[in-house]
């Protein structure tokens, strides 16, 4: 197994929003702990109860911080319950989510996941005692990430090695001979649809169509290849399928969302 050496960042992904000081009060806490993190906001805004959100954001993310990067994301409907925490070393970084499915894409890139399951028992160890039932971020998470990017403590510290966890909400693409089908995971702020369909998928295709919301549609190279409020395919920067609008929502005039289903096709012209 690689020797991790942190780098002292802490990413944090959330679904908290901006209202109230919930994100900011992690950050406090790490820097409590370790005064010279450096703490960078990935994402507060998934949707409420929406892990795969997340767990798409940090797949697709993380290869652009530096290795040794800690990456914390809390989207946690099962908070103060049964539930547990989970610890993923994967490519020189280090994952810690609720065992929630929100991991479980990055679990899945290793054919032998190094996975820890946080035992409360050993939290006393580096002062974690009598965490609050509904904000493990602040009490669980921010200090165990704190400890981990100071690099005083491992994963298996303040973990026990397991191979189970729960798998994730989403299933990965459906290939057909001449279809892939996915679905969309996430509609960003200028209303693009993005899935979980990666781009390298489509290599196989000599021309491509994809078909969403009853709309069959060109797969264009960027935005400025359509004209106003026409509708589009893409290959987006983080190389996955995108349904976009040029000038305009594409969420809002196909009256789509998070789950609904895409497919892409061969188009023999």
């Amino acid at each position: 197994m690689t020797t991790i050496v942190p780098s002292g960042i802490v990413t944090v992904t959330t679904d908290f929003g901006h209202k109230g000081p919930f994100a900011a009060v992690m950050k406090g806490v790490i820097l409590s702990r370790f005064r010279g993190a450096e703490i960078i906001d990935l994402a507060h805004d998934i949707p409420a109860h929406w892990p795969a959100e997340a767990g798409f954001w940090i797949h697709h993310a993380y290869t652009y911080f530096p290795d040794g990067t800690v990456h914390i994301a809390i989207v946690d409907p099962g908070v103060g319950t049964e539930r547990e925490i989970i610890l993923v070393e994967y490519d020189k970084h280090i994952f810690i989510a609720p065992d929630n499915g929100l991991l479980d894409s990055i679990i899945n890139l290793s054919d032998s996941p190094q996975v820890n399951r946080l035992d409360l028992n050993k939290l006393a160890s580096i002062g974690i005692t009598n965490p609050s039932a509904t904000f493990h971020g602040r009490d669980i998470f921010a200090p165990v990430a704190a400890e981990l990017a100071a690099g005083r403590i491992v994963p298996s510290a303040v973990g026990s090695r397991t191979t189970q966890w729960t798998p994730g909400l989403l299933s990965e693409p459906d290939h057909g001979e001449q279809s892939i089908s996915g679905v969309v995971v996430t509609v960003d702020a200028f209303g693009n649809l993005i899935t979980n369909i990666g781009g390298d998928m489509l290599e196989r295709f000599a021309l491509v169509r994809v078909r969403v919301a009853g709309h069959e549609l060109e797969l264009k190279t960027t935005y400025g290849r359509a004209l106003p409020g026409e509708y589009l395919a893409l290959i987006n920067s983080f190389n996955v399928v995108e349904i976009a609008r040029a000038e305009g929502s594409a969420a809002d005039g196909l009256g789509t969302e998070r789950g609904a289903p895409v497919q892409v096709f061969e188009y023999d012209g």
